[in-house]
């Protein structure tokens, strides 16, 4: 199986356009050298949920990844653009905080209810795709997903310096997997490259950012959020046991739909490797890092709960857009002006 993916994969991506006043800021400051020239009351008239916040925020993320091509990579500190950067954490904070407001504030009443498998499924997107989806819907969801996958387990990293004892060595241990366990071509993020290759999909790091939503750009910025802030570690750890915990039956069932759908054996390698990776992963996380976190700070008990709580709730945003869009035959893709199909495979 050839899991190489493309050099292109590993360079930095080019910056997209703004989409309303404060993302248009952000884009001209980077591409310019100068401070964003905003008007403040933009960030305050902006919709924290919305396209121009969300990409905004995403921008200014990528520059602590991979950056931008043509933008200095001084860039990452820029006082100007962390303040701006501030301002949009601020708000997309007070919306998630508003939002789940009557969420749970203990672990095990957030993780109790990811730990059994529901029995209506009817809303969730890995398993429309497992028994009724088609090839192009595979492709959409890739192309979103692509936001995450391409640089997987990175924004998890951030917390590790801020971890220690039992939550530390177990948090190390997973991402370890995560990160081809000492083999480049395991890598996931590699995997989910060679997977977009089998697809005919264009495997670059940000390829796909002009066609992502806010909805999507939300559950991405989340991570990065959660992992720059040491005061939010709480949250971060909360965030990543939600995933691995929910990771492996959607895994499996999207394998089966890659499979039904003959989209190519990198395709379906890439969530059949998860299905028993997560489910391990799953037990590290639950008892090493969460537990060992708790025992050592149970202060941050809330926290973990929180970074839950948010994890489910942009998740489910996500997939009533994406399963919204697509019963009623259209893409879930942001149309840019032409075709919303994702781009495909450069030669």
């Amino acid at each position: 199986m050839n899991t190489t993916a493309p050099a292109a994969t590993d360079s930095a991506p080019a910056l997209v356009e703004g989409r309303g006043d404060v993302s248009a800021a952000v884009v001209d400051s980077l591409r310019t050298g100068r401070p964003p020239a905003h008007d403040p009351a933009a960030l305050l008239r902006a919709d924290p949920w919305g396209e121009d916040l969300q990409l905004a925020l995403h921008l200014l993320y990528e520059l602590h990844y991979r950056g931008f091509a043509g933008v200095d990579d001084d860039r990452e500190w820029d006082p100007d653009l962390l303040r701006l950067r501030r301002g949009l954490e601020t708000r997309f904070l007070h919306a998630l905080r508003t939002g789940l407001h009557d969420a749970p504030r203990s672990a095990e009443e957030a993780f109790a209810p990811l730990l059994v498998e529901p029995v209506d499924l009817s809303g969730s997107v890995s398993r429309h795709l497992e028994t009724d989806g088609e090839l192009w819907q595979l492709r959409e969801y890739a192309a979103l997903r692509s936001l995450y996958h391409l640089k997987e387990a990175d924004p998890h990293l951030w917390v590790v310096p801020r971890l220690t004892g039992r939550a530390k060595a177990g948090m190390v241990a997973v991402e370890y997997d995560e990160f081809g366990a000492g083999r480049a071509e395991r890598i996931h993020a590699r995997l989910f490259a060679a997977l977009m290759a089998d697809l005919d999909l264009d495997p670059s790091y940000g390829a796909h950012l002009d066609r992502a939503p806010a909805v999507l750009l939300a559950t991405v910025n989340l991570m990065s959020l959660f992992g720059l802030h040491r005061a939010l570690r709480g949250a971060l750890v909360g965030h990543f046991a939600c995933v691995e915990i929910t990771s492996s039956p959607g895994s499996r069932r999207l394998a089966a739909a890659m499979r039904r759908c003959g989209a190519g054996p990198a395709a379906e390698h890439f969530y059949a490797e998860h299905v028993e990776a997560d489910a391990v992963h799953e037990q590290v996380v639950r008892r090493e890092v969460v537990g060992g976190l708790l025992a050592e700070e149970p202060e941050l008990e809330p926290d973990v709960a929180f970074g839950c709580a948010a994890t489910v709730l942009l998740e489910d945003r996500l997939g009533a857009h994406v399963l919204t869009a697509w019963t009623e035959g259209r893409s879930a893709l942001r149309t840019t002006g032409g075709s919303a199909a994702p781009a495909v495979v450069r030669a």
